[in-house]
């Protein structure tokens, strides 16, 4: 644990945070660092300098073109008419998108259609094959019955 304020030398030997604090700046000091801002202008020079800023910025605004200068108005033009060319644009995509909507709906109203006579078409081919399937066993059962009936009328007959 050999720190800068914790080491294991002796009192004397301890470096403290105000000899670490007049040791002088982290900072490089020389003749290349310069600040930002430095101290020594004065109050008058500052004052100079922002009324000199604020009259560029004047100029800048006053040299601007005019909204009635012939380029703005050209510029105007040119704005609207691009405007005026996507609403354009805007409602033929939008009519297309009707157009191929009412399509697809016609198509699927058909794809329905066609699929519901098909279903149709299909429960009357499980229904007829019900009804047969019912109506073989009723004749076999009636078969049934009358060839019992016979063998019942045959044994009648040979006692008799």
């Amino acid at each position: 644990m050999s720190g800068l304020f914790h080491s294991r030398r002796p009192n004397s030997a301890r470096r403290s945070y105000r000899d670490l604090k007049r040791s002088g700046p982290r900072y490089p000091v020389g003749q290349g660092h310069r600040l930002k801002h430095p101290s020594d202008n004065s109050f008058s020079e500052r004052r100079k300098s922002a009324e000199s800023a604020r009259r560029q910025l004047i100029a800048k605004f006053e040299s601007a073109p005019k909204p009635t200068d012939p380029v703005m108005q050209e510029r105007l033009a040119a704005r609207e008419a691009v405007a005026s060319a996507r609403t354009a644009r805007r409602a033929e995509r939008d009519a297309m998108k009707a157009v191929e909507n009412d399509r697809l709906l016609r198509e699927a109203a058909a794809l329905a259609e066609v699929a519901e006579a098909h279903h149709r078409a299909e429960a009357e081919a499980r229904q007829l094959e019900a009804n047969n399937r019912i109506a073989r066993v009723v004749a076999d059962e009636a078969a049934r019955k009358a060839e019992r009936d016979r063998r019942y009328a045959a044994r009648k007959a040979r006692r008799a």
